[in-house]
């Protein structure tokens, strides 16, 4: 069983990304009539890189699924059934139990890869 299943119930799913573009809003330019006047600002919304989801989508745990999924997809990182990924904001938050300080600094070097990830907490880690 893979990270994402194991925390998220969810399988993989196809062309997810951990690092996907942002989805922008659809532009109302087109359904706006033309005029001689200037267009009013407005004010464009988007979605901060630790709201991303799979897909580019708004998450409210976009950067926790993200980094599950970078660690389902390296080769040297085996799902450990006792560690658990959360977020608060831009922080990675992993807590649990890993065998050892060589699989956790992986594990803190991936996160840390991943868009909007400004943190990771491992206080919550125990190592052995």
């Amino acid at each position: 069983m893979g990270w994402l299943q194991r925390l998220f119930g969810m399988d993989k799913p196809k062309e997810a990304k951990v690092n996907p573009p942002t989805q922008q809003p659809p532009s109302s330019a087109a359904s706006r009539p033309k005029t001689d006047e200037a267009p009013a600002t407005t004010k464009l919304s988007t979605t901060p890189p630790e709201r991303l989801g799979l897909h580019g989508e708004y998450d409210q745990s976009g950067l926790a699924k993200r980094v599950a999924l970078a660690f389902d997809e390296d080769p040297d990182l085996d799902d450990i059934n006792t560690l658990y990924v959360a977020q608060t904001s831009t922080t990675v938050v992993l807590k649990g139990k890993v065998p050892n300080q060589a699989m956790l600094d992986k594990m803190v070097k991936v996160a840390r890869g991943v868009n909007g990830a400004k943190d990771v907490d491992t206080t919550q880690v125990t190592v052995g």
